[in-house]
């Protein structure tokens, strides 16, 4: 007899949807190999059924998300925004199935809550692809470093502002230019407030600090500042004194055990240019993790993107799937 398919819910078929949708049909006979059997989607659920989605078999789209969820061993998530997004995954947990998410909203807000249920259900919670798409960031800083102590982490990691401030720094494109041109080339959303007041930077700096401590910080605990209120004159003041201006997420950590004290921050900071954090151009993504014993690790590699984004989620569909 064959072995029985582990069943893929798919919620969402944007830019990430539609490439895990494309990768888990393409590499359909690598997955099966690597798990002994295959991995079948068996559903993507949209709002509008209608619309053609290139790389989408249309006869997996469906607008009954509840339906779809009730017959998956693993729900990947990436649709985005709290709800119904939440109301899903829950759904999901108590039928039993792996969960596997790129929201970093929903995870920085309420990841507590969904990890109490995960725990409760028996079954997992999976976000690599929140953090910095397919950098392995949270994997390194939960396994590889799990026998050490880490003592701080920074980076550079909304690659939606990094373009916008390399721009600016790196060809003279005056500021509100810069915002206007990372627009139109799609880097910033139609609302790019969550990008350009710091808030998508504070939501992944928060799920890294409670992924290297353990500490319940929350977005409240981090102290933001975006790029919205800098001027063509902080540009200039920072060029003359030979620095590159940077939206930096950082987390330290002072004490240990029980007293170790978590602080956070979001804000834009003044770099020498040689400093690794201001290297990074365009829509890269940085991150330096500071160790006791393994030193100081430097993470670098594209932090958005569909494909990007896709090869995370796939890494922890198959983790999934092998728990089934």
């Amino acid at each position: 007899m064959s072995p029985q398919p582990v069943r893929v819910a798919l919620l969402g078929a944007g830019t990430v949807g539609a490439a895990v949708a494309r990768r888990l049909d393409d590499r359909a006979q690598r997955y099966a190999a690597q798990l002994g059997r295959p991995l079948e989607l068996v559903g993507v659920a949209v709002r509008d059924a209608s619309r053609d989605r290139p790389g989408v078999d249309p006869s997996l789209l469906t607008t009954d998300a509840e339906a779809l969820v009730d017959r998956a061993d693993v729900v990947v998530e990436v649709m985005g925004g709290l709800e119904p997004a939440r109301a899903l995954i829950e759904r999901a947990m108590r039928r039993g199935a792996h969960v596997v998410t790129a929201n970093k909203q929903l995870i920085a807000q309420q990841g507590d809550e969904l990890h109490a249920l995960a725990d409760e259900c028996g079954v997992g919670l999976d976000y690599e692809a929140a953090v910095m798409a397919a950098v392995p960031v949270l994997a390194v800083v939960r396994e590889s470093l799990a026998g050490d102590r880490i003592t701080a982490i920074s980076g550079i990691v909304n690659g939606s502002t990094n373009f916008v401030l390399d721009m600016v720094a790196r060809r003279g494109v005056p500021f509100q230019d810069a915002v206007r041109q990372a627009g139109e080339l799609g880097y910033l959303e139609a609302d790019p407030t969550e990008d350009l007041e710091g808030l998508d930077a504070a939501a992944k700096i928060v799920i890294l600090a409670r992924t290297a401590w353990g500490r319940p910080v929350t977005l409240a605990d981090v102290q933001r500042t975006g790029i919205n209120g800098l001027t063509d004159e902080d540009f200039a003041h920072a060029a003359a004194a030979g620095q590159v201006i940077k939206l930096v997420a950082s987390a330290w950590c002072s004490g240990s055990g029980e007293d170790c004290r978590v602080e956070l921050a979001v804000r834009p900071v003044g770099l020498p240019q040689d400093d690794p954090l201001a290297q990074a151009r365009e829509g890269a993504n940085v991150l330096i993790i500071e160790a006791e014993s393994a030193g100081r690790l430097r993470l670098h590699g594209a932090g958005a993107g569909g494909e990007e984004t896709a090869s995370a989620v796939l890494g922890d569909v198959l983790r999934a799937a092998r728990r089934r």
